[in-house]
């Protein structure tokens, strides 16, 4: 008999991953959340095996994160899953002490499912593979009247697990060079941990009749209305020596041939100096030109290339990973005072048409945190799309300004929230 310990699989983080464990904590969780909205009841049993059929064809998920000497790496995750009443505010750190090392968390509530996941396991759009996977194991379970053993849609995609950033980097290339530091958010917080949570459900058709108005883009035009809000809600006259940015992550499989299910995504910052911009059209007009010249190949190329070098610096490698911690947190909450706010759009969630019936909505969620005390996201499912500001304010004056100017100029929308901001609901 062979008394040896099996050694499970191991494999590197991908070159944004890296950056996650040793930047997060309680208090700048670096999770995003996922979630379905269902037309029934969810059933623990039932999610339970949903769950853990979509992670055979993921099993590329079944990970946990380890301490190397020099940067943290993922191990094979033998471990059951846990799946649970969804009973704290969304995109909480992910303890792996308390969910078995998983980098992910599924929970539900009611006719809601939620997946939770730490940035350094994937990106968005990746995430919501997986996540649509899970949402179509449950309905066939839930309705195997219809969704007959054997009659399914194979749906095993091909992907792979590779560093996308290492293989299209550019060595060549200096990254962009810093711009000035951020305005940033002010206002009292919220109590203890909580999170304030206000989805701006908004007419998809009539957003884009204005959006074509103004010859952009419904992510350029969200941003724009987002600046706005911003700087009639929060932004003091001495203040504007400092411009509203807002960061927008970038999908680089739209640039570069990737199958990667790791992170591959970069940014744009849109550096609107509210000095020059007097209105909406002047706003919108910047933000469309900004969009163009940053979405350029090549600025993109710059800033990925420039990134990627910075972890590849062997002055970085070689530090031992308890000093790495140390320098790198220093660093990044001196990084952070560039960035006002986040906008991250994953864009419409596409459905087979057989499972939509028993689909009501999608919701993408991001953690904000004392520097970005707001941050924003959204995504579109059928004739909705869904803008969702997560904030540790106590008060909701921009969430009311964006939404007071949809419906100045005829855009249908409603609003939700979790409660914490009832008085907002209308």
């Amino acid at each position: 008999m062979n008394s040896e310990k099996k050694i499970n699989k191991w494999r590197k983080l991908d070159n944004s991953a890296k950056i996650f464990p040793i930047i997060s904590n309680k208090r700048f969780s670096s999770v995003f959340r996922l979630s379905a909205i269902l037309k029934e009841e969810i059933k623990k049993e039932i999610l339970i095996k949903a769950t853990n059929n979509a992670l055979e064809k993921f099993s590329d998920f079944k990970v946990v994160l380890k301490k190397g000497v020099f940067w943290y790496y993922f191990e094979e995750n033998t471990k059951p899953i846990f799946i649970e009443e969804e009973n704290t505010y969304p995109c909480k750190y992910i303890d792996k002490n308390i969910n078995n090392g998983y980098l992910f968390r599924v929970t539900y509530f009611k006719n809601k499912i939620n997946l939770d996941v730490f940035h350094s396991l994937t990106d968005g759009n990746n995430a919501m593979q997986f996540f649509k996977e899970i949402v179509y194991e449950y309905i066939e379970l839930s309705h195997p009247e219809k969704f007959e053993i054997g009659l399914r849609t194979d749906r095993k995609q091909r992907y792979n697990i590779e560093d996308s950033y290492i293989k299209n980097y550019d060595k060549k290339l200096k990254g962009n060079i810093k711009s000035k530091k951020a305005y940033i958010l002010k206002g009292k917080k919220l109590p203890l941990d909580a999170i304030g949570v206000t989805h701006q459900i908004i007419n998809l058709e009539e957003l884009k009749k204005k959006a074509t108005q103004k010859s952009v883009t419904i992510t350029q035009y969200l941003t724009s209305v987002l600046i706005y809000a911003i700087n009639k809600a929060n932004y003091l006259e001495k203040d504007k020596k400092k411009p509203i940015k807002i960061c927008v992550p970038v999908n680089l499989k739209k640039y570069f041939p990737s199958e990667t299910l790791s992170n591959f995504f970069s940014y744009i910052t849109v550096n609107a100096n509210m000095k020059k911009l007097v209105n909406f059209d002047d706003i919108v007009e910047f933000v469309k030109k900004d969009f163009e010249k940053k979405l350029q190949k090549e600025e993109i190329i710059k800033t990925m290339s420039g990134n990627v070098k910075l972890g590849n610096n062997l002055f970085i490698r070689i530090i031992p990973l308890f000093l790495k911690k140390f320098t790198v947190n220093i660093s990044y909450i001196e990084i952070r005072k560039y960035t006002t706010t986040t906008y991250s759009n994953i864009g419409r969630i596409g459905i087979i048409q057989e499972y939509k019936e028993y689909i009501e909505n999608f919701l993408m969620l991001i953690a904000p945190e004392r520097v970005e005390k707001i941050k924003c996201s959204s995504c579109s499912y059928e004739n909705n799309i869904i803008f969702t500001f997560t904030s540790i304010l106590s008060d909701t004056k921009i969430e009311k300004e964006f939404y007071e100017f949809l419906k100045h100029n005829e855009i249908g929308v409603k609003i939700e929230t979790n409660g914490v901001y009832e008085e907002f609901i209308s």
